[in-house]
């Protein structure tokens, strides 16, 4: 606002002046309301005062400011945004809007914050704005307001922040060290390690711990150096605030002083910091009532006095927090017995009477026993009358021992039980033995009778009711009027041994005890001839997980069954044994703690009825078997050159044997390379050979061939007896070596040596099979006859026909043979006289050397047969079909064939006299057919 100036003129008037004073009085009020109507009217109230302190046992900011007191006396609605700022931080860490309606009382306003970080580590600076609600301008921040921290003071070593300090369980904690005056810390951590996350800078450094956990240790000690090597620690305790105390109630035993009880909750504190607590009235808690203590339950006692109604409450406090717990209630109806003492007892056979005292007896009570039976049960029985100090149980056993006990509660307003009594132990007195004694017998005959072992046992249903102090034995023959004889054996005994003739017997076994005999159990023996069934064939049973199963075929005239056997079977006495079994049951495990593996026990299964035992059948079994101690003897080794026969002895069994032998296996394998034997199965063995295996499952068989060997080769072979527990080894091989194979050399002989002799006997028969069934050829260039120079022709030798005679001549039948005549050849002419034979329909053979010397010398005109070949004329080769008649070629060329060819005539090879006319010989030249001696046939052969 502008300031109003007076002229001059004015000045040095006292009238002008005092008018002056009076402008200025009424103009700065002006002002004023001026101001505070514009404020009203723009809604904009920016604080005026700003304060801030720090509550550092609550690590808390404490923030007060107010507005112009306008804004009050208008009542408005205001929000302000705060801010908060730390000296190392880049943002602003926290800002919150806090709304209010101001009052007319115009008290300044509050707000805290509570830092996540000691207040010592760094600064803090706040600020404010504001914001009427009916506004929507907010007014100008206020100046930062800051509130030191130490990271500003001179310090002359480090310092960790927040100071030693209790911790609760699963909470976060930031610690911080700042660092000596201009010093830059060097290491801050943490023992034991934990997840730490750090932030540090030249002065300041930071570490935060997220969710304590006690099983990382009670305590946290945490280390700050600086670069000066300076050490400072701090220690903090990590625990639980206390549980509300869990099942209070209060209680009084003797209606004088009243007893409160609870259970305290785990804290992990210890020493001064375990959980303390108080029991107060609620009305006034400032007072206590006493002072509790605490083992495994806490409890606190007062004086009743003359008051029966109370409401009390316990407190408990540690470090971390505080919890409470309240009881209402009256006297008279908590009552808590005292225990039971002084208790004893009166006892019979079957009965007990306990016997008890209690101190208040002003308190009507009633009580309860507890009896223990020797099987671990547990027996509740109540007392039928209020007040009584006895109770009787009945239906017990004689001579049994019980333990007793005894708790009582009030008849009215029952509360609850005292504790138990000091328990009492005691034992029925002896009663007659109830049930029998389970006996058994061994029959082994001897000169003039029999050997019975008798033993004896108790069943499971047999009650001594007492102490045995003996066993009582009689026997005597069924037969009438015979006396029994009788023995006694001391307790200590289970078995005895009587002679009996072979007549039939009862024997019967007694147990007394110091009150009487038990009722006694009977066996019937046989005459000796009843027992011709003692030889039967002994049964294989198989073993399984509980023991050896042993199943027999049931008969309806039995009304029990008993196996007995020996637990060891290879002492003397062997420790007989037996199970008894009812009528319908036909199959059983038997079980010992003696079996052991690879031992042969024997079980005989009888049959009983009327106290008369009968054998029926006989079993023997293993627990488990075991490979043979011995393997097979190999006596006899048959050997061919393709297989071997082996022959062995009888496997010898006995008693000791280990297992049942279940047959044999047979290994063979060759020395060199492996063996893949046809009808074997591979068997590796440790050291990874091969060896061939047979298995022969007929433990009766003596005898294996092993086939498909071969020849004139070494083998090794062993034959190993298997039981159901396995072989034994494989070593102690026999070497066998595979003679020669004699067939071989047979075969040899026949494939090689016999196809070489026929070779040879058909190479030398090969010249006369060959003359015989083949004759050679001749060649014309290589005839003697063609050696002269007037049958040469173009420098090519031609043979003249008249100097080959044929070899024969070939009908196609002999009928055409015998009427065959010769054609009379005129030597002087050079065609024959009857027709010429045609060249393609005419055949040729040549008769044989013998023939042609068999002809002799005659005066008379001899009877000739003609052929022609035109084969030998190489003109008529060249130049026509040598198969032409001669009349057929050119008129230049007729002379020279005439020259060059003529036929030869041969005598009659069939008849001497054989007389033919020209024509007969011309009708059957058709039949005549001539063999080329170029063509190598055997003689006879047809083209």
């Amino acid at each position: 606002m502008r300031m109003l100036h007076l002229p001059e003129s004015y000045a040095g008037k006292g009238g002008q002046m005092m008018n002056h004073f009076m402008i200025l009085a009424l103009l700065i009020p002006l002002r004023t309301c001026y101001t505070t109507h514009s404020q009203q009217e723009s809604g904009v109230f920016p604080v005026t005062y700003l304060n801030i302190s720090k509550d550092l046992d609550l690590q808390r900011l404490l923030v007060e400011w107010d507005v112009d007191k306008s804004a009050h006396d208008a009542e408005l609605a205001i929000s302000f945004e705060i801010q908060v700022h730390r000296t190392d931080e880049a943002t602003t860490v926290w800002t919150e809007f806090h709304n209010v309606t101001l009052d007319k009382l115009g008290k300044p306003l509050h707000w805290t914050w509570d830092s996540d970080i000691p207040l010592e580590c760094m600064s803090h600076a706040v600020r404010i704005r504001s914001k009427a609600e009916a506004s929507k301008i907010w007014s100008q921040w206020s100046l930062w307001e800051t509130v030191p921290g130490l990271d500003t003071s001179n310090r002359s070593g480090p310092q960790i922040f927040p100071k030693e300090k209790f911790l609760a369980e699963g909470s976060n904690i930031t610690l911080c060290c700042i660092g000596g005056n201009g010093q830059t810390i060097k290491e801050f951590s943490v023992y034991p390690t934990l997840d730490v996350f750090r932030h540090t800078n030249s002065q300041v450094a930071l570490l935060t711990v997220k969710n304590l956990s006690h099983d990382k240790g009670s305590n946290i000690h945490v280390y700050c150096y600086d670069e000066d090597e300076q050490l400072y620690q701090a220690a903090f305790f990590v625990g639980k605030p206390p549980d509300t105390p869990k099942d209070f109630s209060c209680q009084t035993q003797d209606m004088k002083r009243v007893t409160c009880t609870w259970r305290e909750g785990e804290t992990y504190l210890y020493g001064q910091n375990l959980p303390r607590y108080t029991l107060s009235k609620t009305s006034s808690q400032k007072t206590a009532l006493c002072k509790a203590s605490c083992s495994q339950v806490c409890s606190c006692s007062w004086d009743i006095g003359q008051q029966w109604v109370w409401n009390v409450t316990v407190t408990v406090e540690n470090p971390l927090g505080k919890k409470t717990a309240t009881d209402v209630f009256d006297v008279n109806q908590r009552i808590y017995p005292a225990a039971p003492f002084q208790v004893w007892e009166d006892c019979t056979d079957t009965e007990i009477t306990l016997h008890w005292n209690y101190e208040n007896n002003e308190i009507e009570l009633f009580c309860q026993t507890e009896v223990g039976q020797p099987d671990g049960k547990v027996e509740l029985h109540n007392s039928s009358v209020a007040g009584s100090k006895r109770v009787t149980v009945h239906g017990l056993r004689p001579y049994t021992e019980y333990v007793a006990r005894v708790r009582c509660g009030a008849a009215k307003h029952f509360w609850r039980w005292s504790e138990w009594s000091q328990p009492l132990t005691t034992r029925t007195k002896e009663g007659t033995p109830s049930g029998k004694l389970d006996i058994w017998r061994e029959i082994t005959p001897v000169s003039g009778g029999r050997n019975v072992t008798l033993f004896w046992k108790q069943t499971p249903s047999f009650q001594a009711n007492g102490e045995i102090i003996s066993y009582e034995v009689t026997w005597k023959k069924i037969e009438a009027g015979s006396k029994p004889e009788s023995i006694s054996f001391s307790s200590v005994y289970n078995s005895t041994r009587i002679f009996i003739d072979n007549h039939s017997y009862r024997i019967s076994i007694m147990a007394k005890n110091n009150v009487n005999f038990s009722l006694p159990s009977v066996l019937i023996i046989s005459k000796a001839t009843d027992n011709s069934t003692e030889e039967l064939k002994e049964g294989q049973v198989n073993a399984t997980d509980d023991g050896i199963f042993i199943s027999w075929e049931p008969r309806s005239i039995y009304d029990s069954y008993i196996i007995d056997w020996c637990n060891f079977p290879r002492l003397q006495p062997c420790d007989l044994q037996w199970r008894r079994f009812g009528r319908n049951t036909s199959s059983a495990v038997i079980s010992s703690a003696a079996f052991v593996p690879g031992v042969r026990y024997e079980f005989r299964i009888y049959g009983s009825v009327a106290n008369r035992a009968s054998l029926l059948e006989k079993k023997i079994g293993y627990l488990r078997e075991l490979s043979p101690h011995l393997d097979p003897v190999v006596r006899k080794v048959d050997l061919t050159y393709n297989s071997v026969t082996l022959s062995w002895d009888s496997y010898f069994t006995n008693e000791s044997d280990p297992g049942f032998v279940r047959g044999y296996h047979v290994y063979v394998s060759p020395i060199q390379g492996n063996c893949n034997l046809k009808g074997s199965k591979k068997h590796i063995l440790s050291d990874g050979s091969e060896l061939c295996k047979y298995t022969i499952e007929n433990p009766e068989e003596k005898r294996y061939t092993v086939k498909h060997l071969m020849p004139n080769t070494k083998y090794k072979i062993v034959v190993k007896a298997f039981t159901g527990g396995g072989e034994t080894p494989i070593d102690n091989f026999r070497y066998i070596d595979t003679p020669s194979n004699s067939n071989v050399l047979y075969f040899v002989f026949l494939l090689v040596i016999i196809p070489i002799l026929v070779a040879a006997i058909c190479h030398w028969k090969m010249e006369w099979v060959k003359e015989c069934f083949c004759p050679e050829i001749p060649s014309p260039n290589k005839s003697k006859v063609l050696s002269f120079k007037e049958f040469k022709m173009d420098s090519e030798k031609v043979l003249k026909i008249n100097d080959c005679l044929p070899d024969m001549l070939a009908m196609d039948s002999n009928t055409e043979a015998q009427k065959l005549h010769p054609v009379t050849w005129s030597p002087l002419s050079s065609t024959p006289t009857e027709d010429k034979i045609d060249g393609h329909n005419s055949s040729w053979i040549y008769p044989s050397e013998n023939v042609e010397r068999d002809f002799s010398p005659t005066p008379t005109p001899q009877t000739h047969t003609c052929f022609e070949n035109f084969a030998y004329s190489p003109p008529l080769k060249a130049e026509s079909d040598p198969y032409q008649i001669p009349e057929t070629l050119g008129a230049g060329k007729t002379d020279q064939a005439v020259v060059l060819y003529q036929p030869q005539c041969y005598l009659d090879i069939f008849h001497e006299d054989a007389a033919s006319t020209t024509r007969e010989t011309a009708e059957r030249k058709n039949s005549l057919r001539y063999i080329s001696q170029t063509d190598k046939h055997c003689l006879g052969g047809r083209i």
